[in-house]
């Protein structure tokens, strides 16, 4: 769990194809595919920029990013 914000992955609406997507998207390395399943990398969860790619790409929250220093929660669109 990252300090500043955390990461919460709805996986019933993970496919293999999304995940590798995400995977690629983000630009410091946050998500990871193990085993099948799209994870997050502790260790970088908090080197998120807030890009947006993620959410995105994500179909209607699929994603959500908590800012936990503000309560704030970023929702994935699947916009992208």
């Amino acid at each position: 769990m990252g300090v500043f914000i955390e990461i919460e992955i709805d996986q019933s609406q993970m496919t293999l194809e999304l995940g590798s997507l995400l995977e690629r998207l983000c630009p410091v390395d946050i998500f990871e595919l193990k085993q099948g399943e799209l994870t997050i990398k502790l260790d970088n969860e908090d080197e998120c920029t807030l890009c947006g790619l993620c959410l995105q790409a994500a179909p209607p929250a699929a994603l959500r990013i908590h800012k936990t220093y503000n309560g704030e929660t970023l929702v994935s669109t699947g916009e992208g």
